[in-house]
């Protein structure tokens, strides 16, 4: 009987899959996965027990019942694996067998857990014990698992991340195992190449890359960047700052940077998270450009956000078909490159579900990239900061934080004692000499908006950027009725476009800029961060001098002319900068200015940054969500950890032409369908999707405007602007 006991139902050949087979499977995939970061012995272990409920007469009863309907087994199989790892010393660890399925528990929910399985449910739980050791013996027979050595003493948000990166090995090798089973034995074979491998490839992608680019001025400053670059990257592992000013190829520099690191240490891959998905698209472009190779298996994984479906029961027990190379890889980041958002990055590194946590071993012994720096939420960088700071004292990661305006990270308290590594050596002299632009001030007396509007038409190649959707409507609006080049030679961008409008139109822009032909644009915050526009005058709305110097970035970025022009003014009647900055804006101002210093002023913007922490409340803020990291309060961690404050809704227009929009309404009926497949439908629908106020989604719908996908996802049934998109005449909320 005891070799009739199965972990899953029979596959398309007939083929049940064997509770050992399986235990022992996991136990050696997890076990492998976690000897990265010194903690094998766990991970194989509490791999080896998460299924032992399985072994139950009860469960087996249940899974030949499910298999017969088609159904779940619907019988909790968590309780013995618990008590098997508790009582092996693996205290908290536990968790990671308990929430195998459903997600990270709270320690509250770990104890009652016990408390179930050595009081009502002993009987079945010692039964599964019982029949899973005959066939495994070394589940009771093996000692005790050694903790990785460096947990004697250590701090409890450690340990934390400790567990979470155990419950990712054991979740990836379980689905992995599974997976196997379900493809009748053949298993998902590990990508060829590691980071380690590729500095070489890189180098050479790199300088074939560049030799199709025009010559610059500012080449000889890339290339001594690139090479400072390259130099630190011989250091020890820890966390870098890559200061650097717009222009000065950053992008590139810090590929050098990873991949030589990588070379030096031995590491397995490059992690590159940036804040928004134009950048994505971006930067995974140029790396797919620098490091593939015709007729190879890609290198380049671009992972990003965006509207998903994450079943909270986990994988269940169903029959997947073949996916391609992209989709495999994303589930669990098996590349040597990875272009993801940080939105992707911290909220699974700090959520709780399987699916989503199953990738995050990965990061162990892996160089990660995080570019735009500054754009962090200032509510989340006390966690972030701790995490980072565990992921390279304990789990062999290097970090690299890049960014034109450097935060002063090193103030906080995380990061108060590590050591302090910068990339370049003098960045005061790289910003001197990277210095493009003038800054004139129209402040006070504050212009009209017509007066704005009027200037920059006057202007024939122009960007102008302001802090919310409805400014930008207003002021595009304004510029096109008084421009003599003409209606077609102003274009709009917001988040109110369709991601695939957006593209389109920067693609428009660029290229009457390469024909030297007129060109206004008119755009939100969205242009601003890694977006490569490069015009000789940049009109800025008032924000903080973070976002200033961002949006200098777009001005003379290649340095053709002597100095270009950067315009920073506040209209009479707009008020956005506080309402969107709050107090970011107050710091700013006391710093910042026509009578103060410029924005690229680095002693101006570390003395700007150290006073918008403390106003903001930086670390009492962190300090909430490290006290539910100290307590293992996985789902209370969850809820609390959020990158992007959700006031706005997505919305899916079927936009572009007849084919396009009627392949929208056909992924749109299929997911209100409730397919299986509804997931890689959403994927589909991302070029298609804008965003609008939460308040006015809702409106919308009452309206008859808009209706309901999934979700928070709606349908718009309103019009679209062919020049601007959803327009909302009624909404004062403010989107990026």
């Amino acid at each position: 009987m005891d070799d009739d006991i199965w972990a899953h139902s029979a596959n398309e050949t007939g083929r049940r899959h064997g509770l050992a087979e399986h235990l022992r499977g996991t136990a050696d995939r997890a076990g492998k996965f976690a000897d990265v970061f010194q903690a094998r012995a766990v991970a194989e272990y509490l791999a080896l027990v998460h299924d032992v409920g399985k072994a139950s007469c009860a469960w087996q009863d249940g899974l030949r019942k499910a298999q017969q309907h088609d159904g779940p087994v619907g019988i909790d199989h968590k309780g013995a694996g618990t008590l098997l790892a508790s009582t092996r010393g693996l205290d908290v660890l536990s968790a990671v067998v308990l929430g195998h399925h459903g997600g990270l528990p709270s320690l509250t929910s770990l104890k009652e857990a016990l408390r179930r399985a050595t009081g009502r449910e002993r009987a079945v739980v010692d039964e599964a014990i019982e029949r899973a050791s005959a066939l495994v013996p070394e589940i009771a027979s093996s000692p005790a698992p050694e903790w990785p050595a460096w947990t004697g003493g250590a701090a409890s948000d450690d340990i934390e991340m400790l567990v979470r990166m155990v419950f990712s090995t054991v979740v990836d090798a379980d689905f992995l195992d599974t997976e196997q089973h379900f493809a009748d034995g053949r298993s998902r074979p590990p990508h060829p190449l590691l980071a380690a491998a590729m500095a070489e490839r890189f180098e050479q992608g790199r300088a074939a890359l560049l030799a199709g680019n025009d010559p610059s001025p500012v080449d000889e400053i890339r290339r001594a960047v690139y090479e400072q670059a390259r130099a630190a990257a011989e250091g020890e592992r820890g966390i870098y700052r890559f200061p650097a000013p717009t222009g000065a190829g950053k992008t590139l520099a810090s590929g050098g940077f990873a991949f030589h690191h990588a070379r030096a240490h031995g590491l397995r891959r490059v992690v590159v998270a940036v804040p928004f998905l134009s950048i994505t698209d971006q930067n995974a472009g140029v790396f797919r450009r620098v490091l593939e190779r015709d007729g190879e298996q890609p290198v380049v994984l671009e992972h990003h956000s965006g509207v998903e479906i994450d079943a909270p029961g986990g994988r269940g027990d169903l029959r997947a078909p073949t996916l391609p190379w992209q989709k495999l890889a994303a589930e669990n980041w098996d590349s040597p490159f990875v272009v993801t958002t940080t939105v992707r990055l911290f909220e699974s590194l700090f959520g709780r579900r399987p699916s989503a946590m199953r990738r995050l071993h990965r990061l162990a012994g892996s160089v990660i990239v995080l570019d735009e720096v500054q754009a962090l939420p200032d509510a989340m960088l006390i966690p972030i900061l701790s995490a980072l700071r565990s992921l390279t004292d304990h789990f062999g990661a290097s970090v690299l934080l890049a960014s034109a305006t450097q935060p002063t990270f090193w103030k906080l308290s995380p990061f108060k004692d590590v050591p302090l590594r910068d990339v370049i050596a003098e960045p005061e002299r790289l910003y001197t000499d990277l210095r493009r632009v003038e800054y004139q001030w129209r402040v006070d007396p504050q212009p009209t908006a017509e007066e704005i509007a009027a200037e920059i038409a006057q202007e024939r190649q122009v960007l102008a950027i302001v802090n919310t959707t409805r400014k930008a409507q207003e002021l595009h609006e304004l510029v096109t009725s008084e421009r003599e080049q003409g209606p077609n030679s102003v274009f709009h961008l917001s988040t109110r476009m369709v991601a695939l409008h957006r593209k389109q139109v920067l693609h428009d822009i660029k290229e009457k800029l390469h024909d030297d032909e007129p060109v206004a644009v008119v755009s939100t915050q969205l242009v601003e961060a890694g977006v490569d526009l490069d015009l000789p005058v940049v009109y800025r709305a008032k924000a903080p001098a973070d976002s200033l110097q961002q949006a200098a970035g777009r001005c003379n970025r290649s340095g053709r002319l002597a100095v270009g022009k950067v315009v920073v003014f506040q209209m009479n009647d707009d008020e956005s900068e506080t309402k969107v900055y709050g107090q970011a804006a107050y710091a700013s101002d006391c710093h910042i200015g026509e009578d103060r210093a410029d924005p690229d002023d680095l002693k101006a913007l570390d003395s700007y940054y150290t006073d918008r922490f403390t106003l903001k409340g930086v670390e009492t803020t962190g300090r909430e969500i490290q006290k539910y990291r100290e307590k293992y309060d996985f789902p209370e961690v969850a809820r609390r950890f959020k990158m992007i404050e959700e006031h706005t809704a997505p919305v899916v227009v079927p936009w572009g032409d007849e084919r396009d929009q009627d392949r929208c309404l056909a992924a749109i009926h299929e997911i209100r369908r409730g397919v299986p497949y509804a997931g890689a439908l959403l994927r589909e629908l991302r070029p298609y999707m804008a965003a609008i106020p939460r308040g006015t989604a809702r409106k919308a719908v009452d309206d008859g405007l808009a209706e309901p996908v999934i979700g928070d996802l709606i349908h718009w049934l309103g019009d679209y602007h062919p020049e601007r998109g959803i327009e909302l005449a009624d909404s004062n909320t403010y989107i990026f």
